[in-house]
């Protein structure tokens, strides 16, 4: 026994690997929408056609190789232009084709038929992070991934949902159709969500389309499948589909709180509650670049802690913050975040990390500056 170690060393490991095949699969999901189960039953119905194509082919190989051995004293054919040969191998593999697109175009039809969506969704794209405006609901948010930045630096163990978690997922109605309008801000996109059987790029300057209606509630979970910068792996989608009633509870109460945030660009503010918010709203939106201490990752990346940007005059400081900086990561985040947001992230910029320069943006002052960029 012990000289062929190999051989009970290969057994043991095939034993141990057989136990854990039971745990994982590498199937596709059915998913929870009738689009996404159109999708399943036809990567199954090709999927088995390819089984048969293959067993048929390798079958006749190995029969052939196996019947027809020269120790058999078989001897080789010689033949050429068969009329039956050239007929069979044209008329077979268009038969096949045939069959294959017929379940594929009725899938595909289904898929592009965006018409008599009940409700309209634009998703756009951002480095990195998702945009979701409800047309015609006049509510409209950031989706940013929750993972702490202590799980991504191994510095804790990592959580359930790992760079698949968000602080505002995309809610949407069960037993509605909903169309997504995909499209992008600064770089190529791609919005996937397994589940559902949506994945759309989203393009800078053009508009995609497609849709799904959920027929359960529950969370499903996707990410951004293009290599869209720095940290393409960190850009998640979550929805999460509600009941009509709990739907149109939440859009009511997402409406107010839109309300609300207007009338905070009227509030005098104090520093302590800019710094209080500008933190977080920093540590969401600026530390994937800039890093939470503010020292970034130069030269792509400069740090704030002590730049002449974050301890110079406010009005440049606005500037850059707002406007972006063309031809560098530096995006602008005029529109991407709230005047609120906005005053509170250069406050914060301009007294953290030792920078004290001791003044502080209001609101008012981002809404003074957008008002002379117009």
């Amino acid at each position: 026994m012990m000289r062929h170690p190999r051989v009970w060393m290969g057994l043991l490991l095939w034993l141990a690997l057989g136990s854990a095949h039971a745990q994982w699969t590498v199937n596709m999901a059915p998913g929870v929408t009738d689009v996404s189960r159109s999708v399943f039953d036809l990567h199954m119905t090709i999927f088995w056609i390819c089984v048969v194509i293959g067993v048929i082919v390798f079958g006749a190989m190995f029969w052939s190789m196996i019947m027809h051995r020269r120790s058999t004293g078989q001897k080789p054919a010689h033949f050429h232009e068969s009329t039956t040969v050239e007929i069979l191998w044209t008329v077979v593999p268009l038969a096949i084709l045939v069959v294959m697109a017929i379940p594929a175009t009725k899938t595909l039809i289904e898929i592009y038929d965006t018409s008599e969506s009940e409700l309209d969704i634009q998703v756009t794209g951002y480095q990195w992070k998702w945009h979701y405006k409800y047309l015609g609901q006049d509510v409209e948010f950031f989706s940013n991934l929750t993972t702490p930045r202590s799980q991504i630096n191994n510095r804790e163990a990592k959580g359930e949902h790992y760079l698949l978690e968000v602080d505002e997922p995309l809610v949407v109605p069960v037993g509605t159709k909903v169309r997504f309008l995909i499209t992008a801000a600064d770089v190529i996109h791609s919005w996937w969500v397994p589940a559902l059987a949506v994945k759309k790029d989203a393009i800078p300057g053009f508009i995609n389309e497609s849709w799904t209606r959920i027929e359960e509630p529950g969370i499903y979970r996707g990410q951004c499948t293009e290599l869209c910068g720095k940290d393409h792996g960190f850009m998640p989608v979550v929805v999460e589909a509600k009941s009509k009633e709990d739907f149109d509870a939440w859009l009511a109460e997402r409406k107010q709180a839109a309300a609300a945030e207007r009338e905070l660009t009227s509030k005098e503010w104090t520093m302590e509650e800019l710094m209080a918010r500008g933190e977080k709203a920093y540590n969401t939106s600026c530390a994937a670049c800039h890093q939470p201490t503010g020292e970034g990752l130069p030269p792509m990346f400069p740090a704030l802690k002590g730049s002449a940007i974050a301890t110079g005059p406010a009005e440049g400081h606005i500037h850059i913050v707002y406007q972006g900086k063309p031809g560098t990561s530096m995006a602008a985040f005029g529109k991407q975040l709230s005047p609120v947001d906005l005053a509170a992230i250069i406050t914060y910029e301009r007294n953290a990390w030792g920078n004290n320069v001791g003044d502080m943006v209001t609101p008012k002052d981002i809404l003074d500056f957008s008002k002379a960029q117009e």
